[in-house]
């Protein structure tokens, strides 16, 4: 059975332009299909006949993922126009575009794809898929840091989920997420009275940084990219269906609903914190309970 897509998602898998931009085609009448002109949201396969001004569309690429460890400085962002965007510093021969983003300051691990829907299932913050970075502040930490880190922190109109936090060094520490809230470690850090000085990440999933200098970048390798198609097998690729149970207050602080939740609705004013189950912690590392301190010396 031949399988059916969006035809602007269609058009974005082939790198023509992106989904919103084929829509903008669509709308204006640029594209035909089988001789006739479209309706947005018509679903198309490959045996089908697509014109964009009156010009056949070409194939599907091949699909592309890449590991790149992002210096400092490079900005992930596909818009040309910026001078540091990460599609130039990579200057990869077909249209990719990243996969989450890492911030100006920070470096490390990202990756970067033609393929729009593993995007969301490896973002999706309720799909719970590990990022592990390692920290650096500006003065010195303790045991009540670790555990205050660890077990959640109220920023951006929610809790943060518990997570895996270890002490590496007097002003350093390790830390593994499952969600991507906005600058959420510089924020964490932020609300405890402390500010990043470096921020890396060294692993996304199942792939880390070794090999990798920075400015370096490699195609996953197909072990690699079994694990994490295993790994993301079960994720859901919408909102919906992966909300993250934190994301809970709206702009009139009223609490979100999640699926099949029967807790009757809290108090307005105060702030319910929601029992979110430990996190995993990485294969890699000794047991040990969320917040414990290990100084590495």
């Amino acid at each position: 059975m031949t399988q059916l897509t969006r035809l602007n998602k269609y058009i974005s898998e082939t790198g023509f332009c992106s989904r919103r931009e084929a829509d903008k085609l669509i709308e204006a009448g640029r594209v035909k299909v089988n001789d006739n002109l479209p309706e947005m949201g018509l679903k198309v396969s490959d045996n089908d006949v697509i014109l964009i001004d009156n010009k056949p569309l070409k194939a599907k690429p091949k699909r592309v993922y890449i590991a790149y460890n992002k210096p400092v400085g490079v900005t992930c962002t596909t818009e040309r126009k910026i001078r540091s965007n990460i599609v130039s510093a990579i200057n990869y021969p077909e249209r990719i575009f990243p996969i989450g983003r890492l911030d100006r300051p920070s470096e490390g691990l990202i990756f970067l794809t033609n393929e729009g829907d593993i995007v969301n299932k490896i973002l999706r913050a309720g799909n719970n898929h590990e990022k592990e970075y390692v920290v650096g502040v500006d003065r010195p930490i303790n045991k009540r840091f670790i555990e205050r880190m660890a077990g959640g922190l109220p920023i951006l109109d929610t809790v943060t989920k518990k997570c895996f936090v270890e002490q590496t060094g007097e002003r350093t520490f390790t830390i593994v997420l499952t969600q991507g809230l906005n600058r959420q470690i510089r924020r964490m850090c932020e609300y405890l009275g402390y500010e990043v000085t470096t921020l890396k990440r060294v692993r996304i999933m199942n792939v880390n940084l070794n090999g990798l200098r920075p400015g370096q970048w490699r195609h996953l390798t197909e072990a690699e990219m079994r694990e994490i198609n295993d790994s993301i097998s079960d994720s859901a690729k919408t909102e919906e269906g992966s909300i993250d149970p934190n994301k809970r207050l709206d702009s009139n602080s009223q609490p979100r609903k999640a699926a099949n939740s029967n807790k009757p609705p809290r108090e307005k004013g105060r702030i319910q914190r929601t029992e979110n189950k430990p996190v995993r912690k990485p294969s890699a590392r000794p047991k040990r309970k969320p917040g414990t301190l290990s100084l590495k010396k």
